[in-house]
């Protein structure tokens, strides 16, 4: 089966009524994990932006307190899944601002966390990446923002 257009599916919605929409969305947060996430997102966070921001850097900070305290690899896997959760997070919310703040969260946590990054070139790349994704995140932002936000950077880069 090959699934349709989103211009399709906007189409074909308008011509549906409430109830059926409402019933066809919690068919789709039944099915997937992710699809109920954007679900309570949408429908509890999104009118509170920072509230949702500081939810989620907790989150992180939960899952920093389980990295293994010495094994490289262990590090990596878990740096790598507190970076899908910030990921699923960020492309939740949809926004520049959360984006960089939760990226810069994530540097700043790695950096307390005193992870060794030059022992792997694994854990390395991962956080210049990140830093990369920050740095990209910036150009979409207007000046003032940009300005706060590239001191926070270039104090991740220099600590």
């Amino acid at each position: 089966m090959k699934s349709a257009t989103i211009n399709e599916i906007k189409k074909e919605l308008q011509h549906i009524d409430a109830d059926d929409i409402k019933a066809m969305c919690l068919r789709l947060a039944k099915y997937k994990k992710e699809n109920k996430e954007l679900i309570t997102y949408m429908l509890f966070e999104a009118n509170n932006e920072q509230t949702y921001i500081e939810n989620v850097k907790e989150e992180i900070s939960e899952l920093f307190k389980t990295l293994p305290p010495s094994n490289t690899y262990l590090i990596k896997k878990s740096l790598r899944k507190v970076l899908r959760f910030a990921h699923r997070q960020i492309k939740y919310s949809g926004q520049k601002q959360t984006e960089l703040e939760l990226r810069i969260f994530f540097c700043r946590k790695v950096k307390e966390a005193h992870i060794p990054l030059h022992a792997s070139t694994v854990l390395y790349n991962l956080y210049q990446q990140q830093l990369k994704k920050i740095a990209d995140a910036l150009k979409g932002l207007d000046e003032d923002l940009a300005a706060d936000y590239q001191q926070e950077l270039s104090f991740i880069r220099n600590a």
